[in-house]
């Protein structure tokens, strides 16, 4: 049984900076359960650096549920009680890039990954 796992990313934030965007490495994945999922993002137009970046996600029917930050010089994660101890969020500041890697998946983790600011 493959879990269909959708990848949109946004940008959540109430700045009145224009220009501002979070792009998607990739688009949509489709994995079974127990595998790995592996995503990335991509920050522009902010000083990316600054900060603190959230993993996000939605199951189907149901509202936000936040899964974990990295703060802006990577020097703390916090992560939701329900992923503990699967997840892990990194950064790369010098490339604006913040990766989240989910291990152990089940059906469960099927949703849209959001990553924001």
């Amino acid at each position: 049984m493959k879990i269909p796992l959708s990848l949109l990313l946004i940008l959540l934030s109430f700045s009145s900076v224009k220009c501002q965007n979070m792009e998607s490495l990739q688009t949509a994945v489709q994995l079974k359960p127990g595998e790995t999922l592996s995503l990335s993002c991509r920050g522009s137009g902010f000083n990316f650096g600054g900060f603190g970046m959230h993993w996000i996600r939605q199951q189907a029917g149901k509202p936000l549920e936040w899964i974990g930050i990295i703060w802006h010089d990577a020097s703390k994660t916090v992560y939701a009680k329900p992923v503990e101890g699967r997840i892990e969020i990194t950064r790369q500041n010098s490339q604006n890039m913040v990766y989240l890697k989910l291990t152990g998946l089940t059906a469960q983790d099927s949703a849209v990954y959001y990553c924001a600011r």
